[in-house]
């Protein structure tokens, strides 16, 4: 007997999934700035003072660590943390990973224009405006491994 085809994932568990993946965006740039201070106190003590938080560099800083954290993770697995805590997994229509340049576009695409989530809500097919232009989907997944192209027992 053959394993049913996965399910198209839901606005809420995705989005569940998203906030997950806030967190630990904003925990990496928070390790990146302790480390960034870490240096500065090492390398001259005696004139530390704590920098000015740049709104520029904060924003170019958050967008360069999500699109680098999105893209590894959808192209290496098709799971972010986010995903695998939620049972997610990011596929191409056929259901195989997506590949590297496919996930730097998506990743891009999350990041920029995040919004285009909220179409996953009225979509009959639970895609996002990302999943509609990248033939991708967001399926629910709870194995470790995408084993594409074996049958199930």
């Amino acid at each position: 007997m053959s394993a049913p085809a996965h399910r198209a994932a839901g606005i809420v568990t995705r989005g569940l999934a998203c906030g997950i993946d806030l967190a630990i965006v904003m925990a990496v740039m928070g390790g990146i700035y302790v480390g960034a201070l870490f240096v500065r106190l090492l390398f001259s003590p005696q004139e530390f003072t704590f920098p000015d938080a740049s709104a520029l560099l904060s924003v170019s800083m958050f967008i360069g660590v999500a699109v680098l954290y999105l893209t590894a993770c959808w192209a290496v697995s098709g799971r972010t943390v986010g995903a695998v805590i939620m049972g997610l997994r990011v596929v191409s229509r056929n259901g195989e990973l997506i590949g590297w340049l496919r996930a730097l576009l998506r990743a891009l695409l999350c990041v920029m224009f995040g919004f285009g989530l909220l179409w996953a809500a009225v979509d009959g097919r639970r895609r996002s405006l990302q999943d509609i232009l990248l033939r991708t989907a967001v399926v629910y997944d709870w194995e470790p491994d995408l084993h594409v192209g074996e049958p199930k027992t």
